[in-house]
């Protein structure tokens, strides 16, 4: 033990400069926007390594599928995601079939499942009239087959299986591994290769990377803390707006560097220059992500704990719009509330994520329609993870913020890309409801993501009782041959 703890004091004595040089660098550099390259040559470095392990993956499973003596067993393309390896092969190895989903009950709480056509109701001995409404005698109108809602059974067996709302609130499901064991099946067991590479990415995460990013978390904190807590006591003006400005923005680079995010601006051209901004949900990160290089105002519902103390800290020394949680359900309120902020031309443009939830990186749920009836410009913006290098989604309801931020900064990296997409405008005649929708699509569209319109309050609440009663209606009209 005296041996041990003798090698462990002499290795800090070592490492111990150089260690704080590190750190006083990285600080430095992000405090002026700058960057040598270097997480950008450690993420390339990581895909490599990814790839190569994907290699000796297949070797290892052609050796243990030739060494089987189960020649019953079909081989599983190496390519799919745990589930899909789950769904074809059942449990425990058995077979199984799983419905292909053609039609399911979805995207929209709309109903658009197939209905039978008349050609269906004439081979089934339904015989459309002169007006060709397809109504027939009264005797065939109330003719009832089981196969008639079969695709209603079909649907809800979909749903049973995975539905589209419960899907978008899992961790994104990887089609290779990424070293990382809660992304994984065992795959570190397959070979003592990728046990050897395995056991050194463990040690290079949680002994290097992890203290570091730790104490660069920690410093941004203090320096977030210190610098909003100096602004406030600055008389209000111009001076005070830009040292808010920029103790925000160069606080946000520290945070992020403590969790090595590597992004991607496209299209600069269309950043906001005032009014909203509205952006996709995938994480508390994107608000890092996007204020980066800008300063945004923020709005949301106050919140207790380390993200209470940070809403606070940027109350100081920016203008931001915080609701109490009675408050957020008043939507004359906020909307009274925004349209204060932007006409005021000095406030910078306000960052709104209209999901109102977290979503996991694949798809874009309802937005919510209060801050689409404001007017002013819309900015779109569409954010987008790669998962390879570790799942940026927040599951709020299964973990804390500490939390998170620990498994954040416990994996390789965070790599996103961020599209600026063109300001849009309300239409004369266009209501709120179908802006939000349209701006939504776009979202989706440039973000390569799933176009939903499911709301994602469903995470914590029932679906609405008009939903219900639309699929009731639907299902007594094709019983009544209507």
């Amino acid at each position: 033990m005296a041996l041990i703890m003798s090698f462990v004091s002499v290795a800090v004595s070592i490492l111990y400069t150089p260690f704080l040089l590190l750190i006083l660098c990285i600080i430095f550099l992000a405090s002026i926007g700058k960057s040598l390259g270097v997480r950008r040559l450690y993420v390339n470095v990581l895909l490599k390594l990814f790839e190569y392990g994907r290699q000796h993956i297949e070797v290892a499973k052609k050796l243990q599928r030739s060494d089987s003596s189960d020649d019953e067993e079909p081989p599983v393309p190496d390519d799919k995601p745990p589930s899909a390896i789950f769904k074809e092969n059942g449990i425990n190895g058995t077979k199984m079939t799983v419905i292909e989903r053609d039609e399911i009950l979805g995207p929209s709480p709309e109903l658009n499942y197939k209905r039978s056509t008349s050609q269906e109701r004439v081979s089934n001995g339904v015989r459309p009239d002169s007006t060709g409404k397809g109504e027939g005698t009264k005797e065939n109108n109330l003719e009832f087959h089981l196969h008639h809602c079969m695709d209603l059974v079909k649907a809800g067996m979909e749903s049973i299986i995975e539905d589209q709302v419960t899907s978008v609130f899992e961790a994104e499901e990887l089609r290779s591994w990424n070293l990382l064991t809660r992304t994984n099946m065992q795959y570190e067991f397959l070979s003592w290769r990728l046990t050897i590479i395995w056991m050194m990415g463990f040690v290079v995460r949680y002994f290097f990377l992890l203290p570091l990013r730790i104490m660069i978390f920690v410093i941004g904190i203090i320096f977030m803390l210190t610098m909003t807590t100096v602004t406030s006591t600055l008389p209000p003006g111009r001076i005070q707006r830009f040292i808010g400005m920029m103790s925000y923005i160069i606080s946000i680079r520290i945070l992020i560097r403590s969790l090595s995010v590597v992004i991607d601006y496209h299209d600069k051209q269309n950043m906001p220059k005032g009014g909203i901004c509205a952006a996709n949900h995938t994480t508390t990160i994107d608000v890092a992500v996007l204020s980066s290089n800008q300063c945004f105002s923020m709005i949301g519902q106050r919140h207790g704990g380390f993200l209470g103390l940070l809403q606070r800290a940027l109350a100081r020394a920016s203008p931001h719009i915080w609701f109490e949680r009675s408050e957020v359900k008043d939507r004359h309120a906020v909307a009274r509330r925004l349209k204060e902020h932007i006409s005021v031309p000095d406030n910078p443009p306000i960052l709104i994520f209209p999901e109102g939830t977290c979503i996991n990186n694949t798809s874009v749920m309802q937005f919510k329609k209060g801050s689409f009836e404001v007017g002013g410009w819309i900015y779109p913006v569409a954010i987008k993870y790669d998962p390879r290098f570790g799942d940026a989604f927040w599951n709020s309801s299964r973990y804390g913020m500490l939390h998170y931020l620990l498994n954040m900064m416990s994996s390789w990296a965070i790599v996103c890309d961020v599209w600026y997409l063109p300001p849009m405008r309300r239409g004369e005649r266009e209501d709120a409801v179908a802006f939000a929708n349209r701006v939504k699509a776009c979202v989706a569209a440039r973000g390569g993501l799933i176009d939903l319109q499911w709301d994602g309050q469903l995470k914590r609440m029932k679906a609405k009782k008009e939903w219900r009663e639309m699929q009731q209606e639907e299902f007594s009209k094709r019983l009544k041959g209507e």
